[in-house]
């Protein structure tokens, strides 16, 4: 099995086992799961975004410069590639590329992935900026968390901002990592 796909089946397998454990506290600040707060427009959402924080998770460990590439596909579904270099913004490319699914009664907000058949991973747009400049994404069991924008770089101020929005979801924000671009 190659790397990628050794990759990929980390990162959809603790997506999976995540949501399926219900012993496992969510770190988000109160009992209940954040629900997306606004439909998503998936053709405005589509292209190249780069995370600016996230909680940390074995499939990402020590990664940076990570963005996460959507495309339209033919079938009406999604193409992702999530890319990232290992060890630091100079280490080596590593990508895992998935196929993503709309959950009906979303407002295009919940989608499922799919890195290798049959597993699915749930993403959730949790919120997202009018003019889609950033996004904030988590799953149902909380126990994931990333903070997406469209420019490579941005300023702390900024960061700080989406930060508290993260936090007014109900996120513990202490525990975000902050991904260097």
């Amino acid at each position: 099995m190659s790397k990628t796909a050794l990759i990929a089946l980390a990162m959809v397998s603790g997506l999976t086992l995540a949501a399926c454990n219900p012993l496992e506290k969510p770190p988000v600040g109160n009992a209940s799961v954040p629900q997306p707060t606004k439909p998503v427009a998936l053709n405005r959402y589509l292209g190249k975004w780069y995370e600016q924080g996230r909680y940390e998770a074995s499939f990402q460990k020590g990664c940076e410069g990570v963005t996460a590439d959507y495309a339209a596909k033919p079938d009406g579904s999604v193409a992702v590639v999530n890319s990232c270099r290992e060890g630091g913004l100079n280490g080596p490319l590593k990508t895992a590329a998935a196929s993503a699914r709309v959950v009906e009664g979303s407002g295009n907000a919940k989608l499922k992935v799919t890195f290798f058949w049959p597993v699915e991973g749930d993403y959730w747009v949790l919120d997202h900026a009018d003019d889609y400049s950033w996004s904030i994404v988590g799953e149902p069991s909380g126990q994931y968390l990333w903070i997406l924008t469209r420019a490579q770089k941005i300023s702390a101020r900024q960061y700080d901002v989406l930060v508290s929005r993260a936090r007014a979801l109900g996120y513990d924000t202490t525990i975000l990592r902050r991904t260097q671009q």
